[in-house]
C-alpha cells in the first residue's frame, strides 16, 4: 500500500477561486472599484506572501484605519468559508484508495486554517491523516515533513508518489526526498532548471490517474 503524499491548496482545494470571492466581497464592503481585484490578487502571489504584508498593504492603499490583525483574521476566515471540496476530488481519492493507495495531506499554513479546510470541506474523509507545517515544525521542501508524513500512518516512504502545484515546495520536495511526483501546471510552463517533475498534468484528477496507470 503505497503513499500518495498530496499538497492542500489549489490541488486538492481550490484556493485562487475562494481568495478571488474574498477579495471581491472585502473591496466592495470598503468601496473600492472592483477592478482593484486584479491588485488584491497580484499582490497575494497565489498565497505566498505573507498574510501579515498582505494586510499591511492593503491597509497601506486604501488608508484604512483597521487593524492588521482584523485584517489577517478576515482574510483567513473568509478564504475557508468559501471553500469547498470537488466531488470530483473526493472520487478521485476514494478510487485511488479502493486501489491501494494511502492519501495523506502534507501542506505548508497554519494549523487553524488548513485544518479548518480540510475538516470543514469533508475533505477529513478521504485522506489517511494530514500533517501541517505549524505543527511539523518543518516546512516543505524540507524531506523531514514527508517523512513525517509517513511516519504518522506508520508506513514507509519507498514507493510513494508526491503530487502538488508549487515547483518548489511540491517537486522540489519531492526530488530532495527521491521520490517521484506529479505537478499540476494550472497553465504554467516548467522553467526550474534545478529538477524537474515526474509527470506534469492539468489537475488532481489526471494526476490521481496518472500515478494509478504508472
Amino acid at each position: 500500500m503505497p503513499l500518495l503524499l498530496l499538497d492542500l491548496d489549489n490541488t486538492l482545494l481550490d484556493r485562487a477561486g475562494p481568495f478571488r470571492r474574498w477579495g471581491e466581497r472585502f473591496l466592495d464592503g470598503i468601496g473600492a472599484p472592483p477592478t482593484d481585484i486584479d491588485w488584491l490578487v497580484s499582490v497575494d502571489a497565489d498565497g505566498l506572501t505573507d498574510r501579515w504584508d498582505l494586510a499591511d498593504a492593503i491597509r497601506d492603499r486604501y488608508e484604512l484605519r483597521i487593524p492588521s490583525i482584523d485584517l489577517v483574521e478576515d482574510l483567513h476566515d473568509g478564504v475557508v468559508a468559501q471553500t469547498r471540496l470537488d466531488p470530483l476530488t473526493a472520487c478521485a481519492l476514494r478510487i485511488a484508495d479502493d486501489a491501494g493507495w494511502v492519501p495523506v495531506v502534507v501542506c505548508n499554513g497554519t494549523v487553524r486554517v488548513e485544518d479548518a479546510k480540510i475538516r470543514r470541506t469533508g475533505l477529513d474523509q478521504y485522506v489517511a491523516d494530514w500533517v501541517i507545517s505549524e505543527e511539523a515544525g518543518v516546512s516543505k521542501p524540507n524531506p523531514r515533513i514527508f517523512a513525517l508524513a509517513a511516519q504518522r500512518v506508520r508506513m514507509p516512504l519507498r514507493g510513494a508518489w508526491v503530487v502538488g502545484d508549487s515547483p518548489e515546495a511540491d517537486i522540489g520536495g519531492a526530488a530532495a526526498v527521491g521520490l517521484p511526483s506529479v505537478w499540476l501546471h494550472r497553465g504554467r510552463t516548467w522553467t526550474d532548471v534545478r529538477f524537474a517533475p515526474s509527470r506534469t498534468v492539468d489537475g488532481l484528477i489526471a494526476a490521481v490517474a496518472t500515478v494509478l496507470a504508472r
